[in-house]
């Protein structure tokens, strides 16, 4: 197991489920931060050697904080039939129930869901115990995107499932209330990996770029770069019958993950933004992933910020790097969800040889400026979630809540930022009782929606 770097280091798996409760808090938790902060990682049982870092079981970690107290520290694996090895392939085809369910994990409609792309989400309840596949009353019948995107306005929740087989697209939109409101098939699109996608008030806003399906790749997760598959982006009107004027826009090749966000500008103009790699950076990361030679030192390879800006009365696309920052897992203020925000967060990783530090990093759009939170050799914080502050409207005006992982004391803590200011001291720090693995994705639940 050690020869791979996703059961080392930062991403060695932990090999039980503990509870633990009235956690020590240094400094004042804010009394608005009444609920939990969920995240999702892939952790595979003791003794098992995935083939891939994405193929490990789903394990979700939470911290409930009430009151001013940190109230309780769970972790759990999220039980799918994978966990206890059903394959995911039969001889009727993919078992949707058979997922990893370690990607992302939700809240929609008072549900608790666990993501994984290829699959079903899982439901769970909010002590993190595992309900089972949900399907949306029957109404969903192919995989959903870890990736959904709730429209901060109207709370329907907009999501896509993406196959190497023919139908390759398809967009399905929920209502607030977690119903399936409509789903449609998406002509052009082609059997390239999408993994994230985009919103913005009128429009649904894909990405395919040189990653492809690749049935030579025997890792368990089969795709691969090719040349030949032509990057773009697919931009679709929001609505029933949106699908059908979908219009095909080429684009530098690369690879994009994670979008941070995408909007309508004053021009009318659709503006995109994320961290992209090219081919060797892909080379690079794929490596890391699988545990083969020549890897880069990190799970993310030349992953840089670029921003693409579509301009459908003239059918053009310009784009550029924004960035010369190796980042991933770009976060924003979830009510700019689909419109024009002006501040980002990102985790910036040490350069491809393993030089530098781990970092949160704070881009403000309109004053072009960044701002870096390091966090010392050894330590790893995760993905930033941003919640607003109670009583305030201003875009930054709330805290990033971040799990630090720390090699150096075998430990983590949960860190609450000012996410006005990162060059200041931390608001609160929650220490959790074991060393939480980095993680991938995750999300600040409120009491309020469940």
């Amino acid at each position: 197991m050690a020869s791979k770097p996703y059961l080392t280091g930062h991403y060695t798996p932990v090999a039980d489920e503990i509870t633990a409760t009235e956690l020590t808090v240094e400094g004042a938790l804010p009394p608005e931060l009444s609920g939990r902060l969920i995240r999702n990682s892939h952790n595979p049982k003791p003794g098992i050697t995935p083939t891939h870092w994405f193929k490990g079981s789903g394990m979700v970690h939470g911290i409930r904080l009430r009151d001013g107290r940190a109230e309780w520290y769970r972790n759990r694996w999220v039980r799918t039939p994978a966990l206890d090895g059903a394959p995911y392939m039969t001889d009727q085809g993919p078992d949707l129930t058979a997922s990893t369910a370690g990607t992302h994990v939700i809240e929609h409609a008072g549900r608790l869901l666990a993501l994984s792309e290829a699959a079903l989400p899982f439901e769970l309840t909010a002590e993190l115990e595992t309900v089972g596949a949900y399907d949306f009353g029957g109404k969903l019948t192919s995989a959903m995107t870890a990736h959904p995107k709730e429209d901060p306005v109207s709370g329907e929740l907009h999501f896509f499932s993406s196959s190497p087989f023919p139908p390759y697209l398809i967009h399905h939109v929920a209502t607030a209330d977690g119903q399936v409101l409509d789903s449609q098939e998406v002509p052009g699109a082609s059997a390239a990996l999408k993994h994230d996608f985009a919103v913005t008030e009128h429009y649904v806003v894909f990405l395919e770029g040189s990653v492809t399906f690749d049935p030579a790749e025997h890792s368990g997760i089969p795709y691969g770069w090719s040349d030949a598959q032509a990057s773009r982006i697919g931009v679709m009107p929001r609505g029933a019958g949106g699908a059908r004027q979908i219009r095909w826009f080429e684009i530098d090749q690369g690879y994009a993950m994670h979008f941070a966000n995408a909007y309508e500008d004053a021009r009318g103009h659709i503006v995109v933004e994320g961290p992209t790699v090219g081919r060797e950076g892909w080379r690079r990361s794929w490596n890391w992933w699988v545990g083969a030679p020549d890897r880069g030192a990190e799970p993310n390879s030349g992953s840089r910020s670029r921003r693409w800006t579509v301009d459908l009365t003239a059918g053009t696309v310009t784009e550029r790097q924004t960035d010369d920052l190796t980042v991933e897992f770009p976060t924003i203020n979830d009510q700019f969800t689909g419109s024009e925000h002006r501040f980002q967060y990102a985790l910036s990783f040490p350069d491809d040889l393993g030089i530098g530090e781990h970092a949160l990093v704070k881009y403000d759009r309109a004053t072009g400026t960044r701002q870096l939170l390091p966090f010392g050799t050894g330590r790893l914080p995760s993905e930033a979630v941003f919640v607003q502050a109670d009583g305030t409207t201003g875009e930054d005006e709330g805290y990033l809540l971040t799990v630090v992982s720390d090699l150096n004391a075998d430990a983590s803590r949960m860190l609450v930022l000012d996410a006005s200011d990162l060059t200041v001291p931390p608001v609160a720090t929650i220490h959790l009782p074991r060393r939480v693995p980095a993680m991938i994705h995750g999300s600040w639940i409120p009491d309020s929606a469940l």
